[in-house]
Order: structure tokens, then C-alpha cells, then sequence
């Protein structure tokens, strides 16, 4: 088996973290990677013991949830508890930064924003980023390099559709698609 990429590895811990979110609008994750060791992670959520969005739904002014604290600045608040550096640091998210936490990620010292998906690149972030000398870079995460047996699934899921008629065909590929994340 070949082992996946670092890129790939650290981008499945920011996915693995964004289960954790309690936010109903979106669930992000981030990972703060330094010499390519892990040094911290967080999710969207709300405070140490405050309540859920998952719990009362989201606290939503001028567009945006209130109650939570994004992932970016949960992963950087866990090095500044714990006395940890983040000058030089790489951070991964799944979603590209808001711009409240691309300054976070500039003040933090941050050297590299990986991040899985684009959602909302606000320009005056893109233009700090640059401003600043932080790189960002689009990561395409692949669930199916997290999975050994992915290669057996889809030949598995093939044979089925072989046996299937048309209409039942097209259904089963849909389902297919969102199970095991395969690219049939």
C-alpha cells in the first residue's frame, strides 16, 4: 500500500476535527503543522461549556454565527495556552480562512495556508495574505487515499451495476458515490 502524501495526511486530521464541530451552517477544521509534526487542531464550536448550535441553533447577526469560535482560532488559542510557537507554522483547514481569522493566521506568524475547499475568499483576505508574505494554496483532498479497500469497493460496485438494469443502474451509482466516496 502506498502511503498517502503529507498534504493528504494532515488534510484528513482538519477533516477528522471538523466532525467534532457543533456548528450548524458549516463544520471546519484546521491543523497547525510545524516540521511536519502536528502541534495543534480545532473545530468550530462554541465556547468551553457554552451552549450548542447543534443544541439551540446558530446565533446569527449581520450573517454569521456569533456563538462559535472558528476552527483557525481554536488551533491558534491551543498553542498560545500551551505555550507553543506558531511563528513559521503551516496551517491546513478545510474551508479557505474568513478574514477575521486570516489576521489571526498573519499575527500568529503563520508561514502557509492549505486549505480543502474555497468558501467565501473574501478579496481583502487574499490581498492581506499576499501583503503579508503568507502563501495559500488550494489542497484537493482525496477521501478515497484514507481507504484500503477502496480499489476492491469500486470493482465490487461495478459487478453489481453489471447485474442491475438501467434505472436501477443510475441509483445505485448515486449511492455509490456518496458511500464510498469513489470515482466510477
Amino acid at each position: 500500500m502506498e502511503r498517502i502524501s503529507w498534504h493528504q495526511y494532515f488534510m484528513a486530521q482538519s477533516h477528522l476535527l471538523a466532525s467534532r464541530s457543533t456548528c450548524e451552517r458549516l463544520s471546519v477544521g484546521a491543523t497547525i503543522v510545524r516540521d511536519t509534526r502536528i502541534i495543534a487542531g480545532g473545530y468550530n464550536g462554541s465556547i468551553s461549556g457554552g451552549v450548542h448550535c447543534v443544541d439551540e441553533g446558530c446565533y446569527v447577526i449581520d450573517g454569521h454565527c456569533v456563538r462559535t469560535i472558528h476552527a483557525e482560532m481554536n488551533a491558534i488559542i491551543q498553542c498560545a495556552k500551551f505555550g507553543v510557537k506558531t511563528e513559521g507554522a503551516d496551517i491546513y483547514v478545510t474551508h479557505f480562512p474568513c478574514l477575521n481569522c486570516c489576521k489571526g493566521i498573519i499575527q500568529a506568524g503563520i508561514s502557509t495556508v492549505y486549505y480543502a475547499n474555497d468558501y467565501k475568499n473574501h478579496p481583502h483576505a487574499v490581498e492581506l495574505f499576499e501583503q503579508s508574505g503568507v502563501k495559500t494554496e488550494k489542497v484537493e483532498f482525496d477521501t478515497s487515499s484514507l481507504n484500503s479497500y477502496n480499489d476492491e469497493q469500486v470493482a465490487f460496485i461495478q459487478e453489481l451495476l453489471q447485474k442491475a438494469d438501467e434505472k436501477e443502474q443510475k441509483e445505485l451509482l448515486e449511492k455509490a458515490k456518496k458511500l464510498f466516496a469513489a470515482k466510477f
